[in-house]
């Protein structure tokens, strides 16, 4: 809703029309010493009616009659911030004072502020009559206080405070005063839907609708919201419960200088008491007849009475105020009842009038309307979230010669959904293939690119394809998912019993190693074009690997923000990581988790615009002394020489308990590879945490393990490899493919 500065009350006659103020001027009143009392609220020449306590004029609602002259020097306070209402005594919220000035809404010349006409017994049991026929003079009495009016009013410092208008009892310093006019409550609607509006999810929002309402328009306020809240148009299947979602009240003490301040967390007190925790709607019940109505009502109608106990607790609808003081508004959202906001007042302020409804229908409806949507954005933000973190690798898999550990990090709430990923896939021969890319932009259309360029990749590393062809084909596919599908990726492949390392890049920031030493260096790879460009060639460079040194793999929102540039991130990483290394000495590596931690230490406030992806590998490696390898050619003597060879690298390493169980499964994958391979055999035993064996033949087509029948002479080769290995399996490679097993040491 848009606020405009202007209210809807007509300009009377006699005023000035060059004045500023226009229509903005409050109630006009009669120039003094005048002596005249009420005009006539008929035609011209009648007689005003007498006004009694109990008669409709009695009311400060009632609207000015024609022929008053507006007072040119009535004083219109300025609007405080956050919708707070004008004071009845022209000062600021809380009884401060605007400055000297009178009143802002004195009461015509002979009429009482309690509504008396002249003539007439005030509440003391004295007339007002004199006080009428010298209303001109210097020395006027106001009927209601009995002070001269240029005497300190209510709200001025040292002053008692005037009894309340309506209630007859003082108003305390602070206490919100109800407001008096259609212009009061529209800038007071327009305040608060603004700033429920400003809210994003559902606690902002509910929070937003509290700190608008109290103080200003109620002194507490209970907000019940359906449990579970249904989410577009799911059609809700449970029965209707409703849950206390929030409450809201005055607090004990307010500053009178500077208006309300409520306090985040209150105190507890008797409004707070009245709300039950969990209720549940009765179809037919007097509770769900008011949610079906819709409008807000008042409590102290017949339905909204029998409805309250439901609501709040059969034994705790006495704490409610009697009267008009509270009001019952449903919220609706789009298609149904999500729940209801109960306001009220205490006993000291003035009663809710018919106008309110309107405004309590106005702050349901909005609030109704934003926690509806927030729901939707927040199952959409957490349906993308997933999507991107179940694409993203549960586990990272254990792999000889290297140790690894990750960090994924979204972004902000505003763009948390990306395409950053990572991966780490074991390579035949004990290799590794560490993968880090991004998926340009953030919606949950970069997060499912990004699913279908790392199940590419997967496929890619498992044909033991090189780095610049995997990248090659992962360019490939990015053309095909469509045109304007871009994204950087590195790809990298470690072989721990070579100490190298392969890296292939598309235009991704490039990996920094950690020696041991504590040096820290970024590697100079070709920068490539991002995957997605097409008819571009990628180059792969081969580099060292020494043992305990620490590759670290990231996306570019670890080192690049609005506050900094990439390569001023990537330098300010380098010496993060040296200082960070130099903690634990040269001769040892830092953690590999708190090393990740310390990493992301160095992001600012500002630095998350982007989701972060990281992947660290440290570099174990194996020694030559627990690597044996041979050729074997494709002959019926293959077998048994394998069975030699490997006892043989057995006794060298000690490990003659495992003989008889490697000799028959060496024997019989052997076996099978010489019975098809046209090239010689590769034979392989790496001794680390495991004992892991590799044969290597030129033919493509993988083994499967299948039951063989009892009148078949073979086919239990690989049935005992089952039975007897830890683990097993075989991977296809570009020139044939290799069957490993493995067995766990003593």
């Amino acid at each position: 809703m848009t606020e405009h500065p202007t209210s809807f009350d007509r300009p009377s006659t006699g005023a000035d029309p060059t004045d500023p103020r226009g229509a903005l001027l409050r109630t006009p009143v009669p120039p003094r010493g005048s002596g005249s009392a009420l005009p006539a609220q008929g035609g011209a020449g009648q007689t005003p009616p007498a006004v009694g306590e109990d008669s409709p004029g009695a009311f400060e609602h009632s609207q000015p009659g024609a022929g008053q002259a507006a007072e040119p020097d009535t004083h219109r306070p300025r609007p405080t911030s956050e919708g707070v209402p004008a004071q009845p005594d022209g000062g600021q919220p809380g009884g401060t004072p605007s400055g000297d000035t009178p009143s802002a809404d004195p009461a015509p010349d002979g009429v009482p502020s309690d509504g008396t006409p002249a003539g007439t017994a005030s509440a003391g049991g004295a007339s007002t009559g004199s006080a009428s026929a010298a209303g001109g003079q210097a020395g006027l009495v106001r009927p209601d206080s009995g002070a001269p009016a240029g005497a300190p009013g209510p709200g001025r410092r040292g002053a008692p405070p005037e009894p309340d208008r309506r209630t007859g009892q003082p108003t305390a310093p602070g206490r919100p005063t109800p407001m008096r006019r259609d212009g009061d409550r529209l800038r007071f609607v327009g305040a608060a839907t603004r700033r429920i509006a400003r809210g994003m999810d559902l606690d902002e929002i509910v929070m937003g609708l509290c700190r608008a309402t109290v103080p200003t328009f109620a002194d507490a306020i209970l907000v019940y919201l359906r449990e579970p809240l249904p989410v577009g148009d799911e059609r809700p299947t449970g029965p209707l419960v409703l849950r206390l979602r929030r409450t809201d009240r005055i607090p004990a003490e307010r500053d009178t200088e500077g208006g309300f301040t409520p306090a985040p967390q209150p105190e507890p007190s008797e409004l707070e008491t009245v709300g039950a925790e969990l209720c549940e709607v009765r179809q037919g019940s007097a509770l769900a007849e008011v949610l079906r109505g819709v409008r807000p009502v008042f409590t102290d109608t017949p339905a909204a009475r029998a409805a309250l106990p439901e609501l709040l607790g059969e034994d705790r609808d006495f704490a409610l105020p009697d009267g008009r003081r509270a009001i019952l508004a449903p919220l609706r959202g789009r298609r149904r009842v999500i729940g209801a906001a109960l306001f009220l007042r205490g006993p000291e302020r003035i009663a809710f009038e018919a106008d309110d409804l309107l405004v309590a229908a106005q702050l349901a409806t909005h609030s109704a309307l934003g926690i509806d949507k927030a729901v939707l954005y927040g199952r959409e933000a957490y349906i993308a979230d997933e999507l991107q973190r179940t694409m993203l690798p549960e586990n990272l898999p254990r792999c000889t010669g290297v140790r690894l550990a990750s960090r994924y990090l979204p972004a902000a709430e505003t763009a948390r959904v990306g395409g950053d990923w990572y991966d780490a896939i074991p390579l035949p021969g004990s290799r590794v293939a560490l993968v880090v890319g991004d998926v340009m932009g953030h919606s949950m259309t970069s997060a499912a690119i990004m699913g279908q360029l790392r199940t590419t990749a997967q496929t890619l590393a498992g044909l033991d394809l090189p780095p610049q062809e995997v990248l090659h084909h992962l360019d490939e596919q990015a053309q095909r998912l469509g045109t304007d599908r871009m994204a950087t990726c590195l790809y990298a492949v470690y072989d721990p019993v070579a100490h190298r390392i392969t890296v292939a890049n598309a235009g991704h920031p490039p990996p920094v190693l950690l020696h041991l030493g504590g040096e820290a260096e970024v590697l100079r790879v070709p920068a490539g074009a991002p995957i997605g460009v097409g008819g571009v060639d990628f180059e792969a460079v081969e580099l060292d690997a020494p043992a305990g040194a620490t590759l670290l793999l990231y996306t570019d929102g670890l080192v690049e923000s609005r506050l900094r540039d990439v390569w001023t991130g990537i330098e300010q990483l380098r010496e993060r990581l040296a200082a960070t290394a130099q903690l634990t000495g040269p001769d040892h590596p830092p953690p590999l988790e708190a090393l990740c931690d310390e990493v992301l230490d160095m992001l600012g406030p500002g630095d998350r615009d982007d989701d972060i992806a990281l992947l660290a590998a440290r570099f174990d490696g194996i020694a030559p002394s627990d690597v044996a390898y041979w050729f074997l050619e494709p002959e019926d003597a293959a077998p048994g020489k394998a069975r030699r060879l490997a006892r043989r690298a057995l006794a060298r390493w000690g490990m003659e308990d495992l003989t008889d169980s490697v000799e028959l499964l060496v024997s019989e994958v052997v076996t099978n590879a010489v019975r098809y391979a046209s090239k010689p055999v590769t034979l392989r035993l790496l001794r680390t945490d495991v004992l892991r064996c590799e044969v290597g033949d030129d033919v493509p087509q993988l083994p499967r393990l299948r039951q063989a029948r009892a009148t078949d002479e073979g086919g239990r080769g690989l049935y005992l490899v089952n039975r007897l290995a830890r683990r097993w399996g075989a991977t296809r490679l570009s020139t044939g493919k290799v069957v490993w097993f493995e067995l766990n040491r003593g």
